[in-house]
């Protein structure tokens, strides 16, 4: 299969960027070996879409979730459709992954350690570097690209790596956080991230109903009228809600 007829159905599909990466320049500190996902994996085909600035900008909680749920949705359905295309058209085996949930979710990694890791993919298919943010910057488009991959068992060489650093260290990512979670150059204090952009996520819950099992009556029906209890429940159905992009917002790269 020929590298140039993926990237062209890929973009096809709607995407933005594009890249391949041998399984062997693949290095995520953290992740497991994606060996474990498809045994006979060779490469990935990794791909992005831009999100929407004015979403990403806005203040409106509301407006930046269904800006990355609809991102999802995308990224989703084009790793299945790009994997059943590879799968088609070469009799070999493809495996999407998940871009962000469904998470593996145990105690020890607080559902904080993907499958695969999007930005070191996007780092060894040539798509993007790390900036400051520890976030990865595509040189045309900035910081806010979603990326999502497939595993395939297809022989593709890594696209060439970019070299040049394109953060330049303007601190203002560093600046507007309100978690404070990015005091550490090329490193994200995860915990404090990810109460800010997930507040009404699972420890929000836990401390919310663990806070009404102690209270009389009373303060409980009280609490039960609360406007934090009714984003709760909304977000229980909805899955993952998101409210802080100021990171990728103020990143001036591809703006």
């Amino acid at each position: 299969m020929d590298k140039e007829k993926v990237r062209d159905f890929a973009l096809g599909l709607g995407v933005d960027t594009v890249g391949f990466a041998s399984i062997d320049d693949y290095q995520s500190p953290l992740s497991p070996d994606p060996r474990q996902i498809l045994p006979g994996v060779r490469s990935m085909v990794v791909f992005g879409f831009k999100e929407l600035e004015g979403a990403l900008d806005s203040e409106n909680p509301r407006v930046g979730t269904v800006n990355r749920l609809g991102v999802l949705d995308l990224c989703w359905s084009t790793a299945f459709r790009l994997g059943r295309f590879l799968e088609k058209e070469t009799r070999t085996k493809a495996a999407p992954v998940a871009p962000s949930f469904p998470l593996p979710m145990d105690y020890e990694t607080k559902g904080m350690v993907a499958d695969v890791s999007m930005r070191h993919a996007a780092v060894a298919a040539g798509l993007s570097a790390f900036g400051r943010h520890n976030l990865v910057i595509h040189p045309e488009l900035g910081t806010g690209v979603f990326y999502a991959a497939v595993l395939s068992e297809l022989p593709f060489e890594s696209d060439p790596k970019i070299e040049e650093e394109l953060c330049d260290d303007c601190r203002l990512c560093v600046e507007v956080c309100p978690a404070n979670a990015l005091e550490e150059a090329g490193k994200t204090d995860t915990i404090k991230c990810l109460l800010t952009v997930q507040p009404k996520g699972v420890s929000a819950v836990i401390r919310y109903f663990t806070q009404m099992l102690d209270k009389p009556k009373e303060e409980q029906i009280k609490m039960i009228k609360d406007p934090f209890f009714w984003d709760l429940y909304q977000t229980s159905f909805i899955g993952y809600t998101y409210g802080c992009f100021k990171c990728i917002s103020v990143c001036p790269i591809g703006r």
